[in-house]
């Protein structure tokens, strides 16, 4: 099962990259607050850019530094951000359950996520807000509908009273994990090495499986 511990040291088996990709207003920022440092702020500002959180998370017996990335979502910020989906192990796709509008544009975000992210990338689509469950305008069954029907992990959320928060991150940490064993076993078989999209070489001296069984995730 997954682990996180902020008490490991710098010594890692594994970096993923993983980003946060959605509208803006959605709850992004403090998505990655939350997991990172356990904070929420209501007067968070929209982010300029790209920004980024580290956070180790243990997965059995291996160390796994995870850098996670917050993109804009502002459309004027569209062509800065796509270039950070590339090599990206996992992403995390935001909207607001009572903001119908954040969740139709689920669909340009997740075209965006496929043309420039890897085959193998982990996807979890999160209905941020649900604390908010008096203003709703996406009914949960929509959400899982729609991530069942594009074989994508799903999960609702809340920033504001961490519900959910730690499980949605420790869901895609966890899948990316068991992709990256299975194809670190096969090049151990192989003779060869693996190679991760950020280009560090990692031999593996023995196997490694994710005993944890996703309960949102579609297989």
């Amino acid at each position: 099962m997954a682990v996180a511990d902020d008490a490991f040291d710098e010594q890692c088996d594994y970096l993923f990259k993983a980003v946060l990709i959605g509208d803006s207003g959605v709850g992004k920022t403090n998505l990655i607050s939350r997991f990172a440092k356990d904070e929420f702020r209501l007067d968070s500002k929209p982010t300029i850019g790209v920004e980024f959180a580290y956070r180790n998370i243990k997965v059995i017996d291996k160390l796994i530094k995870t850098q996670i990335w917050d993109t804009a979502g502002q459309e004027r910020f569209r062509a800065i951000t796509s270039s950070y989906y590339r090599g990206a192990l996992g992403a995390m796709l935001v909207y607001d359950i009572t903001k119908r509008a954040t969740f139709v544009n689920v669909r340009k975000w997740l075209h965006e996520l496929r043309e420039f992210g890897g085959d193998d990338m982990v996807v979890v689509l999160v209905g941020n807000k649900s604390d908010l469950a008096q203003s709703r305008e996406v009914e949960k069954e929509e959400g899982k509908e729609y991530a069942e029907t594009e074989r994508l992990c799903f999960m609702e959320t809340s920033a504001l009273q961490n519900q959910n928060v730690e499980e949605a991150f420790l869901e895609m940490i966890t899948k990316i994990h068991d992709i990256i064993s299975h194809k670190s076993l096969e090049t151990k078989i192989n003779g060869t090495s693996l190679n991760l999209p950020s280009g560090k070489e990692i031999h593996i001296a023995d196997e490694v499986t994710a005993t944890k069984q996703p309960n949102y995730c579609c297989s």
